[in-house]
């Protein structure tokens, strides 16, 4: 597993600038760059009304990469140790993208 860190403090699923879902997907399927990619599981906390209160940050985590022409992407999984999420602001998941893509 894989340890992510998310400076997207604006998305539903992040506390403590880590993730609280157990798996999210890194799109991009034609990536060239890491500015191509972004975080398919992003949901935005709209104007952060939602607390959350029953989901704990994982420390590691599963990562579906469907960029394909990254290094790190090993049968459409992340096999990097650390990777990070960024985009904080965004309102989509296209505003976000995967900061340790790294082309083949």
């Amino acid at each position: 597993m894989t340890r992510l860190e998310c400076t997207v403090t604006n998305c539903l699923h992040n506390a403590e600038n880590r993730c609280c879902k157990q798996a999210i997907v890194v799109d991009g399927s034609e990536a060239q760059d890491n500015f191509e990619t972004c975080c398919g599981s992003f949901d935005q906390n709209l104007e952060g009304s939602y607390r959350n209160l029953f989901k704990t940050p994982e420390n590691r985590l599963e990562i579906d990469c469907e960029a394909i022409n990254c290094v790190y992407n090993s049968d459409r999984r992340c096999g990097a140790e650390r990777i990070g999420i960024v985009g904080d602001g965004a309102s989509e998941p296209g505003h976000t993208e995967c900061a340790t893509f790294t082309l083949r």
